[in-house]
C-alpha cells in the first residue's frame, strides 16, 4: 500500500503516464477496434480519426498488458519435413529492378529465373529481360546443366509458361514445359494459386538476390550480369550460413544432393515453344511472321504447331499432321499435295507447262499462249492458265478457232478470246484483213507533198 502512496502513477505495476491515460479515454474503441483489425492498423487509424498521440510502441504495451484478452492470436507455422536429397525444387521469377541498357540508351526491366534446390538450398539464378517460353524453357536447362542432374520434382508458381489451367487435381500445363519435363524427366507439381508458401524456399531468396547482388551496382550487358550472377551463386549464396539449416548450401550440395540428382539425358535438349494457329482457306498458317501449308481437311481448324529452331510441326488433337523446314519471316513454305488434288494441278500449272498443253489444244492456241507468255510470262501465266480451262468448257476445236480469230485481230488475251467464244463468234468464217489506211501526207516523204501542192495550183 506505501508504494501506491509513495508513487500514486504506479498501479498493479504499470507506470502510468499521459499515454495511458490518452489511450484509457478511447479504450472501447481499441477493444472494438481489435476485434476487426490488428494492433498497427488500430492505432493508425485512431491517430489519424481520434487525434491519438501515443507512439505505435507504446499502444502495443498498452494493448499487452492492460487488454490481454485483445491481443492478436499468434500464427502458428508448420515446419514441414525436409524433403530427402535430389527430390525437390523449387523455381520462380522474381523483379530486379530497372537496368540502363548501353546499347540502346534505355531503361529495361530485369527480372531473375531462380531455382532453389530444396534440401541444400543450394542456388541457381539467371536474370532475363523477357519471361516468355522461350525464356522460360532455357532458364530450365541452363540450371540443370550448372547443377550437373536434374531433380525429381520441380514445384512452380502458375505462371501461363507453366501451367495453363491452374487445379488442385488435374492441372494443365503447357506442352513446352511437359515436354521439357519428359525430356529431362522431373515431375511438375505446381504451387497451388495463391499459396505462396508452398514454395517459400525460393520465395525467400528472391529479395537476398535483388539485395546482396543487384542493388548499387552497375554492368554493361546482360552476358556480364548472368556471369557475375553465377558466380555470386557459388561464392557467395552458396558459401553463406543458412539460417535454417545453419550449414552452407554449397558444402551440402556437394556432399549429398548432388549425387542424388538425376542424370542430365545424353543429348541436349532441343527449345521449342508452342503456339496455336488457325488454317485459312488457302491451305497455309501464319506462324512467326511465316506461312506454312497443311492439308485442306484441316481448313478452318485451329491446329497446334511447336516451332524449334530448324523445324515447324503441327499438330491436331495430339496427332502429327504436317512438318516443315522453318523459313524466315514474310517467307511461305509450300507443299502442293496438301491442297485438293484439282486445286493443286492448277497451281503447279507453269508457263512451261502451259506451252507443252497449248500445243497439244492446237497451233493456234500455241500461238496465242506463246505470244502471252513471251514477255513478263509469271504476270502473264494466269491469263494463259484460263485460256487452257477454256477447253474444259468450249472444247479443243472451237478453242483453237478462237484463238486464230483473236490472233488476226492482234489481241490474244483471255478476256478476247473468251468473249468469242461466248458470243459463238469463232463458228463464222474470218473476214479479209481490212486495208491499210493510206498514210498520212507528213509520213511520205517530202516529194510527194511538194506534188500535191504543186497540182493544187499553189506557187
Amino acid at each position: 500500500m506505501w508504494l501506491d502512496q509513495r508513487y500514486p502513477g504506479l498501479r498493479a505495476g504499470v507506470r502510468r503516464g499521459p499515454a495511458t491515460d490518452e489511450q484509457d479515454a478511447v479504450q472501447a474503441e481499441i477493444v472494438a477496434l481489435l476485434e476487426h483489425v490488428c494492433p498497427t492498423t488500430a492505432w493508425r487509424r485512431l491517430r489519424h480519426e481520434r487525434g491519438l498521440r501515443a507512439s505505435l510502441a507504446s499502444f502495443r504495451r498498452y494493448v499487452q498488458r492492460l487488454l490481454p484478452a485483445c491481443q492478436e492470436r499468434p500464427r502458428l507455422t508448420v515446419r514441414r519435413p525436409e524433403p530427402p536429397p535430389g527430390e525437390e525444387a523449387q523455381v520462380d521469377y522474381g523483379f530486379l529492378g530497372l537496368w540502363p541498357d548501353p546499347w540502346t540508351g534505355t531503361r529495361r526491366a530485369m527480372h531473375v529465373f531462380a531455382l532453389v534446390l530444396s534440401h541444400s538450398r543450394h542456388l541457381f539464378a539467371q536474370a532475363v529481360c523477357r519471361m516468355d517460353q522461350q525464356a522460360w524453357l532455357e532458364s530450365h536447362s541452363a540450371a540443370f546443366a550448372f547443377f550437373g542432374g536434374v531433380p525429381q520434382r520441380i514445384v512452380p508458381d502458375n505462371l501461363k509458361t507453366g501451367v495453363l489451367r491452374p487445379d488442385l487435381y488435374d492441372p494443365r500445363f503447357n506442352r513446352g514445359y511437359e515436354e521439357l519435363a519428359h525430356r529431362y524427366g522431373f515431375l511438375i507439381d505446381p504451387a497451388r494459386a495463391g499459396k505462396p508458401r508452398d514454395k517459400a524456399r525460393v520465395e525467400r531468396v528472391l529479395p537476398f538476390i535483388r539485395n546482396d547482388f543487384w542493388r548499387g551496382r552497375s554492368f554493361a550487358s546482360l552476358a556480364e550480369i548472368n556471369g557475375a550472377l553465377e558466380r555470386w551463386c557459388l561464392a557467395v549464396a552458396g558459401q553463406r550460413l543458412h539460417g535454417t539449416t545453419r550449414q552452407r548450401p554449397l558444402e551440402v550440395f556437394q556432399r549429398v544432393e548432388q549425387a542424388a540428382l538425376r542424370p542430365l539425358p545424353p543429348t541436349p535438349f532441343e527449345l521449342a515453344t508452342w503456339t496455336s494457329a488457325k488454317v485459312a482457306r488457302d491451305c497455309h498458317l501464319q506462324v512467326a511472321g511465316a506461312w506454312y501449308s497443311v492439308p485442306y481437311p484441316y481448313v478452318g481448324q485451329t491446329v497446334a504447331v511447336r516451332l524449334s529452331a530448324r523445324l515447324v510441326q503441327c499438330y491436331r488433337d495430339y496427332q502429327h499432321i504436317k512438318t516443315h523446314v522453318r523459313v524466315a519471316k514474310g517467307q511461305r513454305s509450300t507443299d502442293w499435295t496438301d491442297y485438293p488434288p484439282e486445286q493443286a494441278a492448277f497451281f503447279q500449272r507453269t508457263p512451261a507447262w502451259c506451252r507443252q498443253q497449248a500445243q497439244v489444244l492446237g497451233p493456234a492456241v500455241g500461238q496465242a499462249v506463246e505470244a502471252l507468255l513471251a514477255v513478263h510470262a509469271l504476270h502473264h501465266l494466269r491469263q494463259a492458265q484460263g485460256i487452257l480451262r477454256l477447253a474444259e468448257r468450249y472444247g479443243p476445236a472451237r478453242l483453237d478457232a478462237a484463238c486464230a480469230r483473236a490472233l488476226a485481230f492482234g489481241d490474244p488475251s483471255y478476256r478476247t478470246i473468251k468473249t468469242i467464244l461466248e458470243r459463238g463468234l469463232d463458228r463464222h468464217a474470218e473476214g479479209p484483213p481490212a486495208q491499210a489506211r493510206l498514210a498520212g501526207a507528213f509520213l511520205r516523204g517530202p516529194a510527194e507533198l511538194f506534188a500535191v501542192v504543186s497540182a493544187e495550183g499553189h506557187p
